[in-house]
């Protein structure tokens, strides 16, 4: 049975090892221009316009509403964590005794400057009646925008992506910011599922101005594998490689248990 496991494992360890390794130089170079720096106390520019889903233009300063808001920058038509991640935050919502729309604000930002007003306003659709609380229309946004009117959002946020034109997807990372009444960057969530009592902490912090610190970052990246192409994308890069590392490791808890199990059965 040892033999057994430990013959598994190391399968295992190689495969995703092997797996990891065949990924092409252009998936790599791709996911090197990717990044969510923690831009802690960094200002958004206030007067950068943007569309709401009703197609009207609005200064992204005009939805902080003297409120903290979570800024999600996500594009609505991604195939893969972009809707993990609103849905991962509207399970959050849904947990706290705050109301979007009364204690604050979010604000879901397409980086994609091809999209439009209409796709925004079917995401809003959605996430509006998934929230299911009183107000949640008038404190949810969902904005597209222009190119530099993305970049500059994009760049003060510290959110670093990329397009891959083949395959006709972003490559980008995942997760949060929670912004202060006056814009400032006050934390960042990272991932796709967020803890209740994490996103309540952090408003409470950025509703009284309070800039965190940085927290612990595993960045999950949204990229696509397309075997018709024999592409490699990944969603998580390191967490493949550590998939391999934590499946070693759960085998040999396993080993080790049924070897106590052995010898206290011959005892």
């Amino acid at each position: 049975m040892r033999r057994v496991l430990f013959a598994l494992a190391a399968l295992l360890s190689t495969g995703a090892a092997a797996a990891a390794a065949t990924a092409p130089a252009a998936a790599n170079k791709l996911l090197k221009d990717v990044d969510y720096a923690q831009n802690l106390g960094a200002q958004i520019p206030l007067r950068l316009p943007f569309r709401d889903e009703t197609g009207r233009t609005v200064r992204f300063g005009e939805l902080l509403n003297g409120k903290p808001a979570v800024l999600a920058l996500v594009y609505y038509q991604c195939p893969m964590l972009c809707t993990e991640t609103l849905n991962g935050l509207v399970r959050a919502m849904r947990a706290l005794s705050f109301s979007a729309g009364d204690q604050y604000d979010v604000i879901t930002v397409s980086f994609d400057p091809r999209e439009t007003s209409a796709l925004a306003a079917a995401k809003k659709k959605v996430y509006v009646e998934r929230y299911g609380r009183p107000g949640a229309a008038r404190g949810w946004t969902f904005l597209t925008g222009d190119a530099d009117s993305i970049r500059r959002l994009t760049a003060a946020a510290g959110f670093r992506y990329t397009y891959d034109a083949e395959l006709d997807q972003y490559a980008h990372a995942t997760g949060l910011a929670v912004l202060t009444p006056q814009g400032r960057i006050s934390g960042y969530l990272f991932g796709v599922e967020y803890a209740a009592g994490d996103l309540r902490l952090a408003l409470v912090k950025a509703a009284a101005g309070t800039i965190g610190s940085p927290v612990d970052q595993f960045l999950l990246y949204c990229y696509h594998y397309d075997p018709l192409t024999g592409k490699y994308g990944l969603r998580v890069t390191r967490a493949l490689r550590l998939g391999g590392v934590l499946t070693v490791l759960g085998l040999a808890a396993l080993v080790l248990v049924l070897s106590q199990q052995r010898r206290a059965a011959a005892a």
